[in-house]
């Protein structure tokens, strides 16, 4: 009797067990518990390497086997439906946790992976602002762009969802050049804005917008006037005549009505963005925006900026086409 072969593979079997071991534990942590790798690699002490190839071996072993779930399943119909319902050439529906979720970040994330794989070295692209499109920048997976157009002037009471400094950001990703409107995104009144544009540089950055290939936008709802509330600029006044005249919401601080017109107020002839209508012609519009409170302005929005890719999660696209 061979005891020290016996005792190579009883060793070699050991450590076959010890590793299935690990690798189960790995993808139960993963899968089950909702753990990232990261944390998984810490929690076990092991490597994020180690980790990303116990869970390819789990998948190639058929240790794990992942089904789409009813409510997941629903969002290729929630997309078509989108799709036809709003002429998209594309939508993308995000999941949820909960329907009271927060669905910036979800969507946001869909976003960057969405550039990842539209954006081109000649691409030219204006972007807006806002929470939602800021999140994007976690999830780009690199690349490179031509040229980046700020479609909005400066927001003073915000830091990293300034306008500017959003243009500026997503720029260096993708490693474009940067376009900027030197000027407050609201002026005092319609002199001062066309005087701005005629003398001070920001009309050649304006006319660019008429040569974008894409428009990148997010879309607010009518603010609601709260002191809190940093990102609002209108005074409860003005907040009161825009709901007299029908505003359901804006883009780049334009107001608009349900049936995507803007409304006839002093405030859009003060606000320093790009033309909506140069916008609304871009080759490519995709509109990244979600949450219950921004139905209605979504609605109106779709019909104002007609978007070629609509960027959403399942409980805005459910409303959405619930009428």
């Amino acid at each position: 009797m061979n005891l020290r072969g016996q005792g190579f593979a009883a060793e070699a079997d050991g450590a076959r067990r010890r590793s299935s071991r690990l690798r189960l534990r790995v993808a139960w942590m993963y899968y089950a518990e909702d753990m990232t790798q990261g944390a998984i690699a810490e929690k076990l002490g092991i490597g994020r390497v180690t980790v990303t190839r116990l869970l390819a071996d789990a998948r190639a072993l058929h240790e794990v086997s992942i089904t789409l779930s009813r409510e997941i399943s629903d969002l290729p119909r929630l997309e078509i439906g989108l799709e036809r319902r709003f002429g998209l050439r594309e939508a993308i529906v995000t999941p949820l946790s909960s329907p009271e979720a927060d669905p910036t970040v979800a969507i946001g994330a869909a976003t960057g992976a969405f550039l990842s794989g539209f954006l081109q070295p000649e691409t030219r692209i204006g972007v807006g602002w806002g929470r939602t499109l800021y999140s994007s920048l976690d999830f780009v997976g690199g690349g490179q762009a031509d040229t980046v157009v700020s479609l909005l002037g400066g927001v003073s009471a915000v830091e990293h969802y300034n306008p500017a400094e959003f243009a500026w950001a997503f720029a260096r990703l993708w490693k474009a050049r940067c376009y900027l409107v030197a000027a407050p995104a609201i002026v005092d009144d319609a002199d001062t804005r066309r005087r701005l544009i005629e003398r001070c540089g920001i009309g050649e950055t304006f006319a660019m917008t008429e040569a974008l290939d894409a428009v990148l936008l997010s879309v607010g709802g009518l603010p609601m006037g709260s002191a809190e509330d940093r990102l609002n600029p209108f005074s409860p006044a003005t907040l009161a005549e825009l709901a007299a005249l029908g505003a359901v919401g804006n883009v780049l601080y334009n107001c608009f009505d349900a049936s995507g017109q803007l409304v006839d107020h002093p405030l859009n002839d003060r606000i320093m963005s790009a033309p909506i209508a140069d916008l609304a012609r871009a080759p490519e519009r995709i509109v990244a925006s979600g949450g219950v409170a921004k139905v209605a302005a979504m609605r109106g929005a779709m019909a104002l900026i007609r978007p070629t890719v609509l960027i959403t999660d399942e409980v805005t696209a459910a409303a959405l086409l619930a009428q």
